[in-house]
């Protein structure tokens, strides 16, 4: 284009109303999201994002239009968690919400510079993520789902559901839940004074799921508790299966599994915690650090129980235990 054709182009556009910035192109945010514990399809964690996402929306952000949600989900697999966290490690992502415990730990040590939000984790102190509660210190925090003191309340409810049991095994798998013996201490002491042997019933496949279950089974006075873990959740069929064959009173750290035919559960409200995440990601994409958002504990929680399970192990269950009780599937 010559000059003169540029200039009365310029001159031809004086009239035109400029525009405000609110007309200009919206950046596109990019944020990660590491479903850790979870496949791709799995229901709960659905219910999870949808959480999330609508939380999101009351923030302002609109999905695919000022913000891009890059969804991983790795399952409990070690290799695949890891390959996960360095993909989000070598993308263009502005910060990552990360569930689970496992998963938070490789992406940290995979992407120490990217800003974490995390959720589901047990202990972010003691698994080494934050410094302090109040002051993380780093690039992550997050919204953990139990204390370590939640172990009592887990035999507390088992001995309400079955009195009878007086052998208790904490289900879980090291690996995907290194933090299984935190819960020992309070469950050990809530099993002293309700006169139960509280152990460890750390399994590693699904043949040891069976082995341990049966240990549980053979005599009398056998209960478990399957704690808040990634592969506890992933194998819960497997699990609630054996359990009622056994006959083996159980109750756990997800609600999913009470769903799944378990006999009870008592967990944080998980979806509460993922809408709740939706405020820190919002804020760190405004430029807030992780480092002055302190770790958060859960609002809410949730007893679950299910009593058509109850019926088939032959339990009473207590009426003002059913009255207390967010969820009763019958």
């Amino acid at each position: 284009m010559r000059r003169r054709e540029f200039i009365g182009l310029l001159g031809g556009a004086a009239g035109w109303p400029l525009s405000s910035p609110a007309q200009q192109p919206e950046r596109m945010r990019q944020v990660g999201v590491l479903m850790g514990g979870l496949l791709e399809g799995d229901a709960s964690g659905e219910v999870e994002l949808a959480a999330f996402r609508e939380e999101l929306e009351s923030l302002g952000w609109r999905i695919d239009t000022n913000i891009k949600l890059h969804y991983l989900w790795p399952g409990i697999d070690n290799e695949a968690i890891v390959a996960s966290a360095r993909e989000l490690a070598n993308s263009r992502v502005e910060v990552v919400l990360s569930r689970a415990t496992g998963s938070t730990i490789s992406l940290v040590r995979e992407a120490p510079k990217l800003p974490v939000v995390f959720v589901l984790v047990v202990e972010p102190v003691g698994s080494g993520l934050v410094e302090s509660l109040a002051k993380p210190g780093g690039n992550v925090t997050g919204f953990s789902n139990f204390e370590a003191s939640i172990g009592g309340k887990w035999v507390e409810l088992l001995k309400q559901i079955a009195p009878s049991v007086s052998r208790i095994g904490l289900l879980f798998n090291p690996r995907t839940a290194p933090f299984g013996q935190a819960f020992l201490p309070s469950a050990k002491a809530a099993g002293d004074l309700l006169h139960s042997d509280v152990t460890l019933a750390a399994v590693s496949s699904e043949a040891e799921i069976e082995d341990k279950i049966n240990e549980f089974g053979n005599g009398p006075g056998g209960g478990i508790i399957g704690i808040t873990d990634a592969f506890v959740t992933e194998n819960r069929e497997r699990i609630v299966s054996i359990a009622a064959k056994r006959r083996v009173p159980a109750v756990y750290g997800n609600r999913i599994i009470t769903r799944s035919g378990g006999l009870a559960s008592y967990a944080a409200d998980y979806p509460d915690l993922f809408r709740r995440s939706a405020a820190y990601v919002d804020r760190i994409l405004k430029g807030a650090k992780p480092a002055d958002l302190p770790v958060q504990p859960p609002s809410k929680f949730e007893f679950s129980i299910n009593l058509k399970t109850a019926k088939s192990l032959g339990l009473n269950v207590p009426p003002q235990l059913i009255g207390l009780a967010n969820e009763v599937i019958e």
